[in-house]
């Protein structure tokens, strides 16, 4: 394991382990780890969890509407498949858009190939991403407790 380039987000149910992908997305990966340092993530909600398509969360306002005070990244698009446990950015309309939101396939999300940010994939912990609170949004949304980059744990 390569903990500079690990993740590990502790949800309400238990741990999920991501690994980040530099080879992929380079400014994505650094503005995460940046953001995931500050503690930006803590305590904040996944907005938007639709049963066999992802689950988003990374909004700290908790609208699906907010990012980080960093800047908009530019798109790092890639041939890598959106499949089950692929960690991938939210956008708006504008390629150059995303920011700190993000979200996680629960299934196979092919259709999304070459128009989002792949950074990352869930290596452990899948079935925590699984158990989160269904909606747009979610009556009670689940939250990141935390997300730490494993070489500072």
């Amino acid at each position: 394991m390569d903990a500079e380039n690990t993740l590990v987000m502790e949800l309400e149910s238990g741990p999920v382990t991501i690994k980040l992908r530099p080879d992929l997305a380079p400014k994505h990966v650094e503005q995460i780890k940046s953001l995931a340092r500050e503690g930006f993530y803590d305590g904040v909600v996944f907005h938007r969890v639709i049963p066999g398509f992802m689950a988003q969360g990374g909004d700290p306002t908790g609208s699906g509407m907010g990012g980080s005070k960093k800047p908009d990244l530019p798109a790092e698009f890639s041939r890598e498949p959106h499949v089950r446990g692929v960690c991938s950015m939210a956008r708006t309309a504008n390629p150059n858009s995303a920011n700190s939101q993000f979200f996680i396939c629960f299934d196979d999300a092919r259709f999304l190939d070459g128009q989002y940010t792949v950074w990352g994939e869930v290596t452990e912990g899948m079935e925590h991403v699984d158990a989160l609170p269904k909606g747009e949004p979610p009556r009670q949304p689940g939250k990141i407790v935390s997300m730490k980059v494993a070489a500072d744990a």
